[in-house]
């Protein structure tokens, strides 16, 4: 009898096949996009500028930006409003047909309007333009075809042309309607910095939520004081330092004589350190030996929000609040209580 050797394949289900299809795919269609999305930032020209003139001006003579599409291209103008709003620059999307039934009463002569159309040739959009004229506004274009009907009627055209859809069979609207979108969110973010338009005013515009709480909420509402706070003067000893920071359950003590400027703070994690290098008699020790000396520290007149960037960026977990004229220290931020506070 003969003994046939097994032989070995490498094994795979179907199910994975497949799940490896899928990713090939995505992945496709992402980088098609982003092909697109990178012709889009090599025509990025005076249109543009022109465009973010006309949308600063009708803002500042109290118009407002009123943006008309059709299908996908009204979705995208729905976030689009959605955006210029969140920033201070009023907005509204104008249904083509009721714009023809009476609501083209809200268009006034300050305002500017996109119109959205990757054609340039939907009916309804085309039915609206000689109206919309009339009424003397800016008529802003953002089509994938400069040379439509759209694009002789716009006093700007925004050139969104894409040369292949990430759709397989090129019938569903995908690169053209991402290039359109990033475009519109390029307007409102580019017309926000001309506008001078800052983080106060946002969060005026902001007010529910953590974001809201964050750029609103000032530094002196969210930081320790009283029993809260851990705070020795500097001859104190690291033991007596260690018991002021159990009692206040925090994981630094500020040093400071008592009225005095910030001489610096004393963390869990220093002591930690120290203990590794030289465990005898540290207890004993004093405290401004062992403390880091010019902590970062933020004003007492400043807002939550940037408290959070300062602890994020320097990867700390304590901040002093300090008053701006003596230095003085006023409280501490622990990044533990930003949650319980609803800050983040």
């Amino acid at each position: 009898m003969i003994a046939r050797r097994a032989v070995e394949f490498p094994f795979r289900t179907l199910a994975q096949f497949r799940f490896m299809d899928y990713l090939e795919k995505a992945r496709r269609v992402i980088q098609l996009e982003i092909a697109e999305l990178q012709r889009l930032v090599d025509r990025v020209g005076e249109p543009f500028a022109a465009a973010i003139e006309a949308l600063r001006a009708a803002v500042a003579s109290q118009g407002k930006v009123i943006i008309v599409g059709v299908g996908k291209s009204g979705n995208i103008g729905q976030k689009l409003a959605a955006t210029l709003n969140s920033t201070g620059a009023p907005a509204t999307v104008l249904d083509c047909q009721d714009a023809l039934h009476g609501d083209l009463g809200l268009v006034t002569g300050n305002d500017v309007v996109l119109a959205l159309s990757y054609s340039g040739e939907t009916d309804e959009l085309l039915n609206l333009l000689p109206h919309l004229k009339r009424r003397g506004v800016t008529l802003v274009g953002i089509t994938g075809r400069p040379e439509s009907t759209l694009g002789r009627a716009a006093d700007i055209v925004l050139d969104v042309n894409v040369e292949r859809e990430a759709c397989p069979l090129g019938l569903a609207p995908t690169s053209s309607t991402t290039t359109m979108l990033v475009l519109g969110d390029a307007l409102a973010m580019v017309l926000l910095e001309a506008r001078g338009f800052g983080e106060d005013d946002f969060a005026m515009l902001h007010p529910g939520g953590s974001l809201g709480r964050a750029l609103l909420t000032g530094v002196t509402e969210i930081m320790r004081t009283g029993e809260q706070l851990a705070r020795v003067a500097p001859d104190a000893s690291v033991r007596e330092a260690l018991a002021a920071m159990s009692r206040a359950r925090a994981g630094a003590v500020i040093v400071a004589e008592s009225g005095g400027p910030l001489a610096g703070i004393f963390t869990q994690g220093d002591f930690t350190r120290a203990f590794q290098h030289q465990s005898d008699g540290i207890g004993d020790r004093p405290v401004r030996d062992l403390m880091t000396v010019d902590p970062i520290t933020i004003d007492a007149g400043k807002l939550a929000g940037e408290a959070l960037r300062i602890l994020e960026t320097n990867r700390i977990d304590d901040l002093v609040v300090v008053d701006p004229e003596t230095q003085e220290p006023l409280g501490l931020i622990d990044t533990q209580d930003l949650t319980r506070l609803g800050v983040v």
